[in-house]
């Protein structure tokens, strides 16, 4: 069986965003960390987006900016195979990527039972919160950002049951930045 892991960045108080979409605090660059983000990126998995995280991923990783800022990173972002779940797109653009517009359980069920690599969703609230009321969900990645930021979006504040997590691993970086993985209780 597949497993699914989420991945995201988040402030010390709990947001992948600020109030105003922003994450770019969340690229707090040292040596250390970005090597821990090219290794990561050499991974193997599918890429799970929500359509707000997807369209945001389609109009950076293919631009010559992201070849400047982050080239090994861009490279395996354009590579990796991509699902995007949406009831209002028409079409995914964006290289190697299907779009699947069933019910996001069912169709995630049915995804992980197939044979292939792992899924990762990247970002994507609204598809976590679904996902983890689901018990769908089996790791939490969370770069935890040494920053405040006083508000903007939770990637938890829609889960509607409460869902105990047990710590499987830290890592710590010189810039502050704090990895936790968790997995379901």
């Amino acid at each position: 069986m597949r497993r699914l892991t989420v991945f995201n960045a988040m402030s010390l108080d709990g947001f992948i965003a600020d109030s105003t979409g922003d994450m770019s605090w969340a690229h707090r660059q040292d040596q250390e960390w970005d090597s821990f983000v090219r290794g990561n990126a050499n991974g193997e998995g599918v890429l799970v987006f929500g359509r707000k995280t997807y369209d945001m991923m389609a109009g950076y990783w293919p631009t010559p900016m992201a070849a400047e800022n982050a080239p090994a990173v861009r490279k395996r972002m354009n590579e990796l195979q991509k699902i995007v779940f949406s009831q209002t797109m028409e079409k995914a653009l964006w290289q190697n990527t299907t779009l699947l517009k069933g019910h996001l359980e069912e169709e995630v069920q049915r995804l992980k039972q197939q044979p292939g690599p792992d899924l990762v969703i990247l970002g994507g609230a609204s598809i976590v919160a679904q996902l983890s009321d689901a018990r769908l969900i089996d790791e939490y990645q969370v770069a935890l950002a040494p920053i405040l930021l006083g508000g903007g979006r939770s990637m938890f504040a829609a889960i509607r049951e409460k869902l105990a997590l047990r710590l499987a691993g830290t890592l710590s970086f010189g810039n502050g930045t704090v990895f936790l993985t968790y997995h379901r209780a």
